[in-house]
């Protein structure tokens, strides 16, 4: 299986080494660039005492208030047996309420208090204080996402085993 991947391309700082069969995995340098992006933002929230599944919440939440807890699951893809105790603490933090349909109890909108509205628009600067600190240009940030959203796609498309 190792012979059909191409060989990684050396960084400067190898010069002759040779590198790690995990850095030809796609799946690897992935997963390292996730652990090394929620470093990144780490100390932005940490001061705003949040972690990172409560981060994305309250920045969904920003863009658009009042969605349903399904609704939030999918845009996370988080299941709702994830979500549900994300949310509670969200609750318990007096950011957000939860609101259940009148017309149907199965459905329940989750709102912004006036304090998670405070956090949330807190929350909506980091990724371009993040972008700045980095020096990421604007069609860099673009270029790689476009290429994460195709790779995310062609995942999702392919059948599973």
């Amino acid at each position: 299986m190792t012979e059909l991947l191409p060989d990684p391309p050396k960084t400067p700082d190898q010069g002759d080494q040779i590198p790690a069969p995990t850095e030809a995995l796609i799946c690897f340098n992935l997963y390292a660039a996730s652990h090394a992006f929620i470093r990144l933002y780490t100390p932005h929230l940490d001061r705003l005492a949040l972690t990172y599944p409560q981060f994305l919440v309250l920045l969904l939440l920003h863009d658009r208030d009042g969605q349903q807890v399904g609704e939030l699951g999918r845009a996370l893809s988080m299941e709702t047996n994830t979500l549900s105790p994300l949310l509670k603490r969200l609750g318990d933090m007096g950011l957000i309420t939860r609101q259940r349909s009148k017309k149907d109890a199965r459905r329940v909108a989750i709102c912004l208090t006036d304090a998670g509205r405070t956090k949330a628009t807190a929350v909506a600067d980091v990724p371009g204080c993040i972008a700045r600190e980095k020096g990421l240009s604007a069609d860099g940030y673009r270029h790689t996402l476009e290429m994460l959203k195709a790779l995310r796609g062609w995942i999702d498309a392919s059948p599973q085993a």
